[in-house]
């Protein structure tokens, strides 16, 4: 066990890799007793897709973030109300409008990665990993899956992580990338892989703007709410007329360019390099690995349907 000496002289981003790592370790052990649990008791592939497995799928995850932060904020002694600052109001219409842009005008990366790993025999599972979300099942889809992430998971990677990388000096290219990056690995779905990389670097760039995560958990929550509610709805962009179609895209591609100029234009930080960076993928390089294996499996496991 080190002493509070040894922690406080790590680098930050010393720090946020460990987090990481935590976070990643917490996540496949919570998994691997719940599956033994379920296993025990008797489950078998019908119960995995009732509902309430769904849900405590989406909810270990989401214990594991809390953790990790828990762990981070009692390890450092960093400020917790540092980490939840308040940002300027615009900044949350531009997580608004940066979101909107994403969600729309970015869709069809997805869609074409998909397309190309069908190409070659993969199968989507996406649809049959959402639990119910008719009528009034729609609230407790909302509140696991769009409400929790939004809070812990923009703690961890924008708050925790990306916050120890600018502690630590790195550039804002830099660590807007990485911590993109490790979000997408994260969440260990091959088909969602661009598009999460993207809305984690822009996330992270918004916080750095607006030296806040406030706005980018308004625009997290917005991303799952929406589509959320889109499925609950069965709303299909495709089944929309195409002045229709051309409008959507037009609005969320003047929204995503928009916003993201007004934060590109500000120039916070722009130091490049990654200061401490052996330290913090030898921190992170747990989480990473263990990450990267979920990952492959995944991707192995759609081409083995």
């Amino acid at each position: 066990m080190e002493t509070k000496e040894q922690t406080m002289q790590r680098p930050p981003v010393w720090e946020g890799g460990i987090a990481f790592s935590f976070a990643a370790l917490v996540s496949l052990v919570l998994a691997f007793i719940f599956s033994a649990a379920a296993a025990f008791a008797g489950a078998d592939v019908a119960t995995t897709g009732e509902d309430w497995y769904k849900y405590v799928g989406y909810l270990l995850p989401q214990i594991a973030f809390a953790a990790a932060c828990i762990f981070f904020f009692r390890r450092t002694k960093a400020p917790v109300r540092r980490t939840y600052r308040p940002a300027k109001w615009q900044y949350f219409l531009l997580a608004v409008l940066l979101q909107f842009g994403l969600l729309f005008s970015l869709n069809f990366l997805n869609d074409y990665f998909v397309k190309f790993l069908e190409h070659f025999g993969y199968t989507s599972s996406m649809e049959s990993s959402v639990p119910t979300l008719t009528g009034w099942n729609l609230l407790p889809a909302i509140l696991v899956i769009a409400l929790l992430p939004a809070l812990f998971e923009e703690t961890l990677f924008r708050g925790v992580v990306f916050g120890s990388m600018e502690e630590s000096g790195w550039g804002t290219l830099s660590a807007v990338l990485v911590s993109g990056a490790l979000f997408s690995l994260y969440h260990g779905n091959p088909e969602q892989t661009v598009y999460q990389f993207v809305c984690g670097a822009a996330f992270a760039l918004l916080a750095q703007r607006a030296e806040s995560i406030l706005p980018g958990m308004l625009a997290h929550f917005l991303n799952n709410a929406v589509i959320l509610t889109m499925g609950a709805c069965d709303a299909d962009l495709a089944a929309l007329p195409l002045w229709g179609t051309a409008v959507l895209y037009t609005l969320s591609g003047v929204c995503l360019v928009g916003s993201l100029a007004v934060l590109f234009i500000q120039k916070k930080n722009v130091r490049g390099g990654m200061r401490e960076g052996k330290q913090f993928f030898l921190a992170a390089s747990v989480g990473i690995g263990i990450c990267a294996i979920e990952w492959a499996a995944a991707l192995i496991g759609g081409f083995a349907k």
